[in-house]
């Protein structure tokens, strides 16, 4: 097997007339499903966009779904531009992705014809009523092989310019295939997506289900800031898998949620994208005492996840939770500065993986892609390509790989990896604003943003929101009138924050 497509083939034969997608009160069946994507792929096929991105402008649903698989059926590969965005971050996604085709739907047209007006704009609407040429469909589907890109996600770059992380074929197919097999998906599990189409996390959900059969039960944003709405969408569609990021569970045990209604037919719960607190784990296990709980770990750059670790419900934590072992067929190992291999227990190094999981690099990005995923130093008689994560590990005496922070200024925050360098560059640009040092606290999972100039916190907060993804804008930003400086000359951030918790 070497095409995502193969998946969505097998389970539309086989399963037909079976529930493939739920979105609030629509549904599709598979071979409805399959028949719509076609028909997309057969419009684009028959303007030639092979092997080329295709913009995808819409909130997540069945409709957007159409058009990934449409694009894939047409040969191309997709990159979903979230409507959510500031204009100039979307402005900054064309630029780097240099598409020629957009798709987009009714309520996002008029956004979408201003944004990407030197692109052709499609309506989804009109798509999927296409006649089906099977003749284009094959002949994209012999020309392809399986290294072909699938699809583009954009991470933060420290330069401002976000970074399209490229993923092949070859790379989803296999770690779906193995993500499958490990954690026993069936048939007839009914997927809860929580995780927006341009993040990783939802790669899982929608492959997962296609190869299975399974029913994807797409739960809208808006439920996420009600949890007994959440939740009474989560029974009422009776789940049994909830692939989530950690935020996402610790909405509702914040608001306990669980107090309210517990999602009894829910047999498995996977969790990735920060440290999952363990206190939040505890109230999840204690409401749902049968259920398998799996800590997964890996950034974009290496299609989802690269190690895992079963939750022992008998094991005491002490509040560092290993992110475990590596899947089958993935190669995950601690690296020194100067290249040298870490075996030994306690001693921290760089988590680097090797495999066919690895991506493809950053579209367009070549200098970007030639320091992160580089040669491995260790082999020498042929080459080997990592990605160098910028994560710190190490072994515990189980031989369990335990996550130790960053080695340089990407963060993890709000389930996303953001680049501090972006943030302070983003605030910079502010008229009024002089200079800026923005600080993570990880225990907290809190953003401070320090900055230097005439502008108040309320009058800045709301030009970042012009031009800043949520998800990236600072907890907390704090007005100072100068910085304290090292002996080195540089800005001492450990000072900063003794600072700020003393007023």
């Amino acid at each position: 097997m070497y095409n995502v497509l193969d998946y969505l083939n097998n389970s539309a034969e086989k399963y037909s007339d079976k529930i493939a997608i739920i979105e609030e009160d629509k549904n599709i069946t598979y071979s409805k499903f399959n028949d719509r994507c076609k028909r997309v792929g057969s419009f684009l096929g028959a303007r030639s966009f092979f092997n080329e991105p295709i913009i995808m402008f819409m909130d997540k649903g069945i409709d957007t779904l159409t058009a990934f698989f449409g694009a894939v059926y047409a040969g191309c590969f997709y990159c979903l531009a979230n409507p959510e965005l500031p204009k100039n971050r979307l402005s900054s996604i064309k630029e780097v992705l240099s598409s020629r085709a957009v798709i987009t739907d009714d309520e996002h047209m008029e956004l979408a014809k201003e944004i990407f007006e030197d692109l052709e704009v499609y309506n989804i609407k009109d798509l999927k009523e296409s006649e089906i040429d099977d003749k284009i469909l094959a002949k994209a589907y012999e020309k392809h092989i399986d290294t072909d890109p699938l699809y583009i996600n954009f991470t933060s770059g420290s330069t401002g310019v976000p970074k399209g992380v490229t993923i092949a074929h070859r790379s989803v197919i296999e770690f779906i295939d193995i993500f499958t097999k490990t954690f026993d998906f069936k048939n007839e599990d009914i997927i809860a997506n929580q995780a927006p189409f341009d993040f990783d996390v939802s790669v899982k959900d929608i492959y997962s289900a296609i190869k299975m059969g399974a029913t994807l039960v797409v739960v809208p944003k808006k439920y996420f800031s009600n949890p007994a709405s959440l939740l009474d969408y989560i029974c009422d569609n009776k789940v049994t898998t909830l692939t989530w990021a950690v935020s996402a569970l610790c909405l509702v045990t914040t608001f306990h949620g669980l107090s309210y209604k517990v999602p009894e037919t829910v047999e498995k719960v996977l969790f990735s994208g920060e440290v999952m607190p363990v206190k939040h784990l505890n109230q999840w296990m204690e409401h749902l005492p049968d259920t398998t709980f799996v800590n997964l770990y890996g950034p974009t750059e290496i299609t989802c996840n690269c190690t895992y670790h079963v939750i022992e419900r008998d094991r005491e934590y002490d509040g560092k939770i290993p992110i475990g072992r590596a899947f089958p067929n993935e190669r995950v190992f601690l690296m020194t500065e100067d290249g040298q291999i870490i075996n030994a227990p306690n001693e921290a190094g760089e988590i680097c993986i090797a495999g066919t999981s690895v991506g493809l690099g950053y579209y367009n990005n070549d200098e970007q892609t030639d320091k992160a995923f580089a040669l491995n130093p260790n082999v020498k008689g042929y080459r080997e390509r990592i990605y160098k994560t910028g994560d710190l590990a190490y072994y515990n005496e189980a031989g369990e790989l335990i996550f130790n922070g960053r080695k340089d200024f990407q963060i993890k925050y709000q389930g996303h990896r953001i680049e501090l360098e972006e943030v302070d560059k983003a605030i910079m640009e502010v008229d009024g604003v002089i200079r800026c040092c923005t600080i993570f606290d990880e225990e907290k999972s809190k953003l401070y943003a320090f900055y230097i100039g005439e502008m108040d916190k309320k009058e800045l907060n709301a030009k970042l929101r012009e031009t800043m993804p949520v998800y990236m804008m600072p907890t907390f930003l704090i007005q100072r009138d100068e910085f304290p400086m090292t002996k080195n000359g540089k800005i001492d951030r450990k000072k900063l924050m003794e600072d700020r918790k003393k007023k």
